[in-house]
């Protein structure tokens, strides 16, 4: 409501005009066209890099038996020093850096060299046939770009530069789905943890500015294609239920297993890839292959074709067990320590385990089905009901599902808690803390370590604490 008064009145317009708030406004909206551009080649040269793998597999199935554990191999060698930031999915990165307001641990994770980095060495193990999504790495290079802004225009204040920091998370992810709504809802579910009124408008210009230029470019479309699926109430609820459910429980052993604890069975396989780095990688991307011979090739890439194929029930999807597969290769693909990241394989996994599903409820659709199975596995994966349950309504443009998605999303996300308590990117990324505040003290001990050796090496090959403790990323 505008206010009668003269000289409050002067007073705000002062600050909207002030040379400061403008060259924030130029910062900001300079960083969503860069970040938009940059998830729109990113996305370009993903396709590009998956058919070159395509072209190459057509010339014999048994060729990723020698071409993917050679590639993970170098990958892991050539993430070993620093470029060990462009690792993994780069989410946790991410977050990381929002708790951590320390320069140079911020500078180790998202200077422009490990943007540039994560884009190019994705892109390589994309080429190989890595089991591996663009989404976490396009949200890592948004944090790095607005990161790099705000420090080329002087916001040098922790502060400022953590709102940076997110608004790029956001703008990337909204960016790299074609969904502004989720950009905004997964930077404050997933990223922050919290929302604060300061930096509200930053977060939701810079998700538009993104939006425009990357609508501008790639046109209004959904990522899946429309789909036209609902449920109605009644019986067809239990599709909810089992949905939520059984896609919860896997996508909760899912982020049990890539946590690779220190305690169990598990704790042999993450001593293993501490040990010989190298040589492990080599031994996953062996795996991999003989999971993509076996399964004539469907576990490869991002798996967007596959789950488009079932989503929008195409005549020709994947088998019957395409989604337990597509499982266990997205696990090899991730314990390699290869740079990549988990959301469009989780969204395949989610789509075949709903495909499953379907076939024991004759009476529903089954294209809702496989909506719920998707979003729920999201769900069990990230431990964000809120944020996948939006990027399912985005996704395939579907805003009637909207009531039984967020339903299967918090069921699932409460079933994949009895597996995995703490969501798995704030897990990953409170090992990144806890490995800096270790550096930390140990410089002040008087035996400094080098800051570039904090990265998702250290952080995935052992936890720095057990993964049932309270995670300090989750506190305000």
């Amino acid at each position: 409501m505008p206010t009668s008064n003269p000289r409050l009145q002067a007073l705000l317009g002062h600050e909207f005009f002030a040379p400061h708030q403008w060259k924030r406004r130029i910062a900001l909206w300079s960083g969503a066209v860069l970040v938009a551009l940059a998830a729109i080649l990113f996305a370009k040269a993903s396709t590009w890099a998956y058919h070159l793998f395509l072209g190459i597999l057509a010339h014999g199935v048994w060729i990723p038996l020698l071409l993917t554990p050679v590639v993970f191999g170098l990958l892991s060698w050539a993430t070993a020093g620093r470029f060990r930031a462009t690792r993994g999915s780069g989410i946790p990165q991410a977050i990381a850096t929002l708790h951590v307001e320390d320069e140079h641990f911020r500078q180790t994770m998202l200077a422009l060299p490990i943007a540039a980095g994560k884009m190019l060495l994705t892109l390589i193990a994309l080429a190989a046939g890595a089991s591996i999504g663009r989404e976490g790495p396009t949200v890592h290079v948004g944090a790095g770009l607005f990161y790099s802004f705000a420090r080329r225009f002087g916001f040098s204040d922790p502060k400022a530069a953590s709102r940076f920091i997110l608004a790029g998370g956001a703008a990337g992810i909204a960016a790299a789905f074609n969904t502004p709504l989720a950009g905004v809802v997964f930077a404050i579910e997933e990223l922050a943890g919290t929302f604060e009124h300061r930096f509200s408008g930053l977060l939701l210009t810079a998700v538009i500015v993104g939006g425009v230029v990357s609508l501008g470019i790639m046109g209004n479309y959904a990522y899946f294609g429309t789909v036209e699926a609902s449920l109605p109430l009644g019986h067809a609820w239990l599709a909810v239920l089992l949905c939520g459910v059984v896609c919860g429980l896997f996508g909760g052993l899912f982020a049990r297993l890539i946590l690779l604890s220190r305690r169990g069975p598990l704790a042999h396989i993450g001593a293993l890839r501490a040990r010989w780095p190298v040589a492990f990688a080599t031994g996953c991307g062996l795996v991999l292959a003989v999971l993509g011979v076996a399964f004539h090739g469907s576990v490869y890439g991002t798996g967007y074709d596959q789950a488009r194929a079932i989503v929008q029930q195409a005549a020709a999807t994947p088998g019957e067990s395409f989604g337990l597969a597509k499982l266990a290769a997205n696990v090899v693909s991730y314990w390699a320590g290869i740079p990549g990241g988990i959301f469009s394989p989780a969204l395949a996994v989610g789509a075949g385990l709903g495909q499953n599903i379907a076939h024991f409820l004759p009476g529903v659709p089954a294209a809702a089905v496989v909506l719920l199975g998707m979003s729920a596995y999201l769900s069990g994966v990230t431990g964000a009901p809120l944020t996948s349950a939006v990027i399912a309504m985005e996704l395939t443009d579907n805003q009637a599902m909207i009531i039984p998605v967020m339903a299967a999303c918090l069921l699932a996300r409460a079933a994949a808690s009895l597996l995995s308590p703490t969501p798995v990117y704030k897990d990953f990324a409170e090992r990144l803390v806890q490995e800096f505040e270790r550096q930390q003290a140990s410089h002040r001990a008087g035996a400094p370590e080098p800051l570039e050796h904090v990265g998702p090496s250290s952080a995935f090959d052992e936890p720095a604490a057990p993964v049932d403790e309270p995670s300090s990323v989750e506190k305000p």
